[in-house]
């Protein structure tokens, strides 16, 4: 008799999510997709996608179809409201857990050149869910091929899955909290309900999966003394602060306090512009010779060139995670006058403030790379790797000033390098 699987998958969260919806409007660059109760939500489409890069051709083929069908029903991702159920009919009045969701975190970004400055005209901001989202959804296996339904679970579970945009940049990471499968006949399969907020009755082992195909490097690393990752706004206090967020606290159901971030796009500029000058160091290039490389594409990718037809950008090899840290309220205010180039005297009105971290706590930045990059190439990006941990590449804002001097040990796979 044939018989259908089903899962319900419940996921978390674990650095923020940019699930766009490729619009925009008056307030962003890059407003996040929505569902009829206008709450965030995943589209299917979007985690099938991500699912379907997971196997090779002929297995594509045969799971998610060419040109006779896929034999995999993915939904929509909905999120879960205090009580972990979804919302799937219209709601006349949210609770005030699901108001949270009505402003979402922005990220300011800044285009860079090759020579690590900005771009004119080149600011954008990103509509962002918070870290700790909740979203349950399901996958239902048309077929009675439970190997490789249970292979497609797997892969939700593997160390280098991300969901949205934004994965090479620190976006998009998830916990899996929970799946829960049945096998349904015939019979049983017309009694049974589409709602996500049925149970059903076997748990899958959901256990992290290391991904063979990338390195996994980890940096614990402390700062030696202040370091700001400013947030282009000030306070009361002073013109220049650190970046903050808040994350989802469902145990208590909540928005928790603003936790200190170090975003990973900060990290990655910082060690793509740092790997490049090792790369054209190992190659002998210099200025002088003109021949040095503005760019390593083959790690760090590289953006569509719209003015360009033949550059279709390239999707980077390396995935970092954003880093937070609850505050614990240890900063140093700095003040500062602005001095005239030419009297070397102090500028009317130019006195300005910037708050400063102080706190000594340890940060762990995991970042995975595939196995692709070799040789002179891998040289130079661990050679950027180790520079952070000797103090020899400050990270975050300020570090002409000597803000964001780091200082601690690189690991590779576990292994102290």
């Amino acid at each position: 008799m044939k018989t259908r699987h089903i899962a319900h998958i419940i996921v978390e969260a674990d650095t923020p999510l940019k699930v766009g919806s490729n619009s925009s409007d008056f307030l962003q660059d890059s407003p996040i997709q929505k569902d009829f109760n206008d709450l965030p939500m995943i589209l299917g489409t979007s985690i099938a996608g991500v699912l379907r890069k997971e196997f090779n051709t002929q297995k594509q083929e045969s799971l998610f179809g060419k040109d006779d069908g896929s034999k995999l029903i993915i939904s929509n991702a909905l999120l879960l409201d205090e009580n972990n159920q979804v919302n799937e009919s219209l709601l006349l009045e949210k609770t005030p857990f699901l108001n949270i969701f009505e402003t979402l975190p922005i990220r300011e970004h800044t285009s860079i050149t090759s020579k690590g400055v900005a771009k004119e005209h080149a600011k954008f901001d990103e509509e962002l869910l918070y870290k700790g989202s909740r979203f349950k959804f399901s996958i239902e296996m048309i077929e009675d091929d439970k190997e490789s339904f249970e292979e497609v679970l797997s892969h939700l579970c593997s160390s280098s899955f991300r969901i949205g945009g934004g994965g090479t940049k620190g976006f998009g990471k998830l916990n899996i909290l929970e799946i829960k499968t049945d096998t349904f006949g015939l019979q049983e399969y017309g009694t049974y309900s589409s709602s996500l907020n049925h149970q059903l009755s076997k748990k899958f082992n959901v256990e992290v999966q290391k991904v063979s195909s990338f390195v996994s490097y980890v940096l614990k690393i402390s700062p030696d003394d202040f370091f700001i990752f400013g947030s282009g706004f000030g306070d009361n206090d002073s013109d220049s602060t650190s970046v903050y967020e808040s994350v989802i606290d469902y145990e208590n159901k909540k928005l928790s306090k603003k936790q200190l971030l170090i975003p990973a796009s900060s990290i990655k500029g910082a060690i793509a512009h740092r790997t490049l000058f090792h790369y054209n160091s190992l190659l002998g290039n210099t200025i002088e010779d003109k021949n040095t490389l503005d760019s390593l594409e083959n790690i760090f990718g590289s953006a569509k060139d719209s003015n360009d037809e033949t550059k279709q950008g390239l999707k980077g090899k390396v995935l970092f995670n954003d880093c937070f840290k609850k505050d614990k309220d240890e900063t140093k205010i700095f003040d500062h006058v602005a001095i005239n180039r030419f009297t070397s005297g102090a500028m009317d009105g130019a006195l300005f403030q910037e708050k400063t971290i102080s706190q000594k706590d340890k940060w762990e930045i995991e970042i995975l790379l595939h196995k692709d990059v070799k040789d002179k190439e891998l040289e130079a990006f661990e050679k950027a790797l180790t520079d952070i941990t000797t103090g020899m590449l400050p990270l975050g804002g300020m570090t002409t000033k000597g803000h964001g001097v780091f200082l601690g040990e690189l690991f590779k796979d576990t292994q102290k390098i």
